[in-house]
């Protein structure tokens, strides 16, 4: 299976990803806070994740990704989501894509250079991911914030 069909297969299986991510906060007494929420909304943004992933991934994605990051960090900061509970439901949302993608049938160790592909582009999207939702989180909490630059470099050198 290519890189793009793996990308199109977890994009059309975003509901079933997102059960699989509600069951694992359900499960988990690290979520706590989370524990108040319906399923359904839960839910959602998990399967915002997964069915826009190919346009996470692409590089040019940084603005939207900053945008969409820092809002969800705004709302769970007044949603009073402990911060750790936050980043730690980002790292769920990642393990579970991993889970499916093992599920898959994709042998990781007979196609090493697709392997490390995915993983470069699903750490580069989730670092973003976790650094924009903390700085929207900081900007309603009363923490120090951190500057919002207009002209970023690379947050990876080369990428």
């Amino acid at each position: 299976m290519q890189l793009e069909e793996l990308v199109r297969l977890i994009e059309s299986s975003a509901d079933g990803l997102a059960e699989m991510m509600v069951s694992k906060v359900r499960e988990s007494p690290r979520m706590a806070a989370y524990h108040r929420f319906g399923d359904e909304e839960l839910a959602e943004r998990a399967r915002l994740v997964y069915a826009n992933l190919g346009k996470w991934l692409e590089a040019e994605s940084e603005g939207m990704v900053e945008e969409e990051y820092f809002r969800l960090g705004e709302r769970r900061c007044q949603e009073r989501i402990p911060l750790s509970q936050v980043i730690w439901a980002l790292l769920l949302i990642r393990r579970t894509l991993w889970q499916f993608i093992e599920l898959q049938g994709w042998d990781t160790a007979s196609d090493l250079q697709r392997t490390l592909d995915l993983e470069i582009l699903v750490v580069r999207f989730f670092d973003r991911a976790i650094l924009h939702t903390v700085c929207g989180y900081e900007s309603v909490g009363g923490s120090p914030v951190a500057h919002r630059y207009a002209e970023e470099t690379a947050f990876w050198p080369g990428g």
